[in-house]
């Protein structure tokens, strides 16, 4: 026996084989030194034909023989009842890629088992791989019923994921449905279980089934966050608003868990519904004052609208709790740091305090921010007339990802294109272009830089191969509809074009703009001012203040155009259009 042993012992493969095998216990009457001296004996529990077969099947296994080494494994499980060699014998059957074989050690791995939770994983996860979902049914039901408490609600929630893999998506959503019944009659585990099928409802598809099972969630249980991280995922597909009010009403409740509110509130920028955002994150910052991601949202949607005076403070407020909350489990925000350090250096540098900014970026100490960082260094330089210096920083520096060097090029082709080099900033990136034709951002890039270079036909035939590519780019329709429209050409055409934008984007301020702008050029004053006024009130933004204020001057309103142009001033008083609008109409606001 000794010598078995010391074979078995040098395998790697075995080491928990014997481990895991019976023992005979030393008498507790006996001595120690007895006990001991005895301590070989508790081998004997292995027989040389079991030991005979553990070598023979991890030898066969070892030698690319599975079959008999996975049935030497099987055969000395079954006769042992020892549980170990059941996982054995399937590890080596998954390890050779033998399906079948794997199906067959689990099986008679839960046969000698039935309320063995691993057995019934590895049963679920072979079933999934050989694609036989409609057998799944059974293990998942068993499995959820076996599970400890605590881990019945984690392990339902990642059945979606487990699933995601197989190919009818909305039989696998009516199986996943059959084997959560129980679960769905429980309070407790009830607004898990309808998220679940919600989830692979939406993969199947079915948005309809997909929000009530989202409703049913909401309504079948104890509060919970998974409903309304449903409605979430629904929020952003115009076909069902009606997930919004699951979203509302769990946020009513003061224990709502705060990430969801700053779901929410992304969900409505998505969306470009900038002031329900802005309500959401008052309402958050309110309810969860040293919640700090609430505080960095809310900042970077402010910094975004040129809303400086109020973003400061916001992002200020994150960086306090961040530093005082560093540290405790699952509080690491460095990247949120850094972000709002980036923030508040813009911020700096719009007001001119260049020195502050510097300081700001110096503490942004991270190898993944350090491109973000070397870009908003050379804007500063920009700002001061160094053009030159600035694209040698910008081409200095590092490269850590794949993507870098494009980002870089971008960077340096805006900075060119905003300092009146538009055919500099066209030329490069039309030199990209000839190496990557159908790249989306270099097609809509270059467009702008030629619109800006004033190669109207160059402009077009970029955007309408953007088009071509991705019929749904609302962006694209939006920028040939609005540079047709500004000039004055093909009015009913740019009307056309954006009325497309309006469709994939209903609810893009932006996109609404250049709406009210082809009206105003069409001779539509009051529905141009309708639909400007509407813009403006969810995001202010000076370039949309130009036409609002241009409108109104037509229409004989001076003093409400001056006003509107003020506004656009303290936003944003370099904005390129606002100047050009005062400086064609000779007006100082």
């Amino acid at each position: 026996m000794k010598s078995y042993r010391c074979v078995l012992a040098g395998m790697a493969l075995t080491a928990a084989v014997p481990a895991a095998l019976p023992q005979t216990p030393a008498s507790p009457d006996a001595p120690a030194s007895a006990a001991q001296a005895a301590a070989p004996a508790a081998q004997s529990a292995m027989s040389a034909r079991l030991l005979y077969e553990l070598l023979l099947g991890e030898i066969s296994f070892r030698q690319n023989n599975a079959q008999n080494g996975v049935g030497y494994m099987l055969n000395a499980a079954r006769r042992t009842g020892d549980e170990s060699l059941f996982r054995r014998a399937t590890e080596m059957a998954i390890a050779s890629r033998s399906g079948p074989a794997a199906l067959e050690t689990t099986r008679a791995w839960r046969q000698a088992f039935p309320h063995s939770v691993q057995a019934a994983r590895f049963e679920l996860q072979v079933l999934l791989v050989l694609g036989r979902v409609p057998e799944t049914e059974t293990p998942v039901r068993e499995l959820l019923a076996d599970l400890p408490q605590a881990e019945k609600e984690s392990f339902i929630i990642a059945l979606p994921a487990l699933y995601q893999r197989a190919p009818d998506k909305a039989q696998t959503a009516r199986i996943v449905e059959a084997a959560l019944l129980n679960a769905i009659k429980d309070p407790a585990l009830a607004p898990a279980a309808w998220t679940s099928i919600g989830r692979l409802r939406l993969q199947a598809g079915d948005k309809t089934g997909a929000l009530s099972a989202a409703t049913l969630g909401q309504t079948s249980g104890s509060p919970s966050q998974w409903p309304a991280l449903l409605a979430l995922n629904l929020l952003a597909d115009a076909d069902t608003p009606a997930a919004e009010p699951l979203l509302q009403r769990y946020l009513e409740n003061p224990q709502a868990d705060p990430e969801v509110g700053v779901g929410y509130a992304r969900a409505l920028v998505e969306l470009g519904r900038m002031a329900d955002a802005h309500t959401q994150l008052d309402a958050l910052t309110r309810q969860h004052p040293d919640y700090p991601e609430g505080w960095l949202l809310k900042g970077a949607l402010l910094a975004d609208e040129r809303r400086d005076s109020e973003a400061e403070p916001a992002l200020t407020r994150f960086l306090q709790l961040a530093d005082a909350q560093a540290g405790q489990p699952g509080m690491e925000r460095d990247g949120g740091r850094n972000q709002a350090r980036l923030m508040l250096a813009r911020i700096a540098e719009r007001r001119g305090d260049l020195s502050a900014a510097e300081q700001l970026l110096q503490q942004v100490d991270t190898p993944d921010q350090t491109l973000a960082v070397q870009l908003r260094r050379a804007q500063i330089l920009a700002r001061q007339g160094k053009l030159d210096e600035a694209r040698q920083v910008i081409r200095a520096a590092p490269e850590r990802q794949s993507e870098d060097a494009r980002n870089k090029l971008l960077a340096e082709a805006q900075l060119l294109r905003d300092h009146q080099q538009p055919e500099q900033a066209y030329q490069m990136l039309s030199d990209e272009l000839a190496n990557d034709p159908d790249d989306e951002t270099l097609l809509y890039e270059a467009g702008m830089a030629a619109d800006r270079a004033d190669r109207l036909q160059d402009m077009e035939r970029l955007l309408r191969r953007l088009i071509e590519i991705n019929p749904k780019s609302p962006s694209a329709y939006n920028a040939l509809g609005y540079t047709l429209a500004d000039r004055g050409l093909r009015l009913q055409e740019a009307k056309q074009l954006i009325g497309q934008a309006v469709q994939l984007a209903p609810d893009d301020s932006f996109i609404q703009d250049s709406l009210a702008w082809v009206e105003f050029r069409l001779g539509h004053l009051d529905e141009a001012r309708r639909i400007l006024e509407a813009a403006y009130k969810n995001r202010p933004d000076p370039e949309i203040a130009a036409h609002l204020g241009e409108v109104l001057w037509t229409l004989g309103e001076q003093d409400a155009a001056r006003a509107i142009w003020r506004d656009g001033q303290r936003l944003d008083p370099g904005n390129e259009t606002l100047l050009q609008t005062l400086k064609r109409l000779q007006v100082t606001p």
